[in-house]
């Protein structure tokens, strides 16, 4: 009996030790990242670094975490930023988001995020690369604001990013419950008033080839770019509105998008009176689309119904014959 009390003392300490070595080396690596960051010119300041969570888990608290990255112009700081992980292995990382404010900004322009319950699960590889082999955001209740105004708000959100057996091709799956677009991001979409308060359901479902895996150093120097998108579903519902749409897409080194995406659209007379109020289609052009449409709607037997393909050629984009314009650059910053 004697024996198994040493036994249990002996794996005690040693656990407390190894505990509290491997616990002041998580925090000395997250005080040395923020150092790291600011000799390289970023903005990267936080007040404290606190280590808790004995004996099971180590959580690091990072109070007043403030981080901007001079070339991009994206800045984000918060009241506080926790990192949790299981004390036998770091890998497996959670972070917990505050209920108080985050703000996210772009250059002059910034969005203050309020979520409940919001966390990340990372799974990160073993190594000093830190590959990401999956990720899942979730929040519950949450609201982006911008200058004062409520932009937009849901009842939940998730988010997941799952490496696939090609490393550098990430499953990507989002949803958002009861999204509600706020009087700025409505006039935005040209809503009219009979629409709903919120989207009867937003999804997306895609697989996205990267030209590198996402890890450390896509926060550190440079973000992995996209070079083929496979759309497998995006939908949208917004009262009589259904929009959906599925295709794959190539993508140059300069962010120049090449293939096809297959659009069905429910009620697109309405859709295209909101690009017209919302500034996104001229006045000139609104009748003769209407008139190309509704041809086209009749060709498939459902006058109400369209579908279409967007065409990504040479720099431009097409909607099935009718040229829109440049397409956009497809580039992560």
């Amino acid at each position: 009996m004697l024996n198994l009390v040493r036994v249990g003392l002996l794996a005690v300490v040693v656990w407390s030790g190894y505990w509290t070595i491997a616990g002041l080396g998580l925090r000395s690596s997250v005080t040395n990242w923020f150092t790291a960051q600011a000799d390289r010119g970023w903005q990267a300041e936080h007040s404290q670094v606190s280590l808790s969570g004995f004996p099971l888990q180590h959580r690091i608290t990072i109070d007043a975490p403030a981080l901007a990255d001079p070339a991009t112009g994206t800045a984000w700081r918060a009241d506080w930023l926790a990192l949790e992980s299981p004390a036998i292995w770091p890998g497996r990382q959670t972070l917990y988001f505050p209920e108080t404010h985050q703000r996210l900004s772009y250059y002059d322009q910034t969005l203050v995020i309020e979520a409940a319950a919001m966390r990340a699960d990372l799974d990160l590889a073993p190594g000093n690369a830190l590959t990401l082999r999956s990720m899942a955001l979730t929040a519950g209740e949450w609201s982006v604001s911008r200058g004062g105004e409520v932009w937009a708000d849901a009842d939940a959100l998730s988010i997941s990013m799952q490496q696939q057996e090609k490393p550098e091709t990430y499953r990507i799956h989002a949803e958002a419950s009861d999204l509600a677009p706020g009087k700025d991001m409505r006039r935005l979409l040209g809503g009219a008033e009979e629409l709903p308060r919120s989207f009867d359901r937003l999804e997306l479902d895609l697989d996205v080839d990267f030209d590198k895996s996402w890890d450390r150093t896509a926060l550190e120097e440079s973000r992995p770019q996209p070079r083929l998108i496979n759309l497998k579903l995006a939908e949208a519902a917004w009262g009589e509105l259904r929009l959906f749409a599925a295709g794959k897409v190539s993508v140059d080194d300069y962010g120049v998008p090449t293939g096809e995406v297959a659009l069905k659209a429910e009620n697109w007379r309405e859709m295209v009176a909101m690009a017209q109020q919302s500034g996104a289609l001229p006045v000139r052009a609104a009748e003769p689309l209407t008139k190309v449409l509704n041809m086209l709607a009749g060709l498939g037997g459902n006058p109400e119904a369209l579908d279409l393909e967007l065409g990504f050629r040479g720099g431009y984009v097409t909607l099935g014959p009718i040229p829109l314009g440049p397409a956009p650059r497809l580039f992560l910053r």
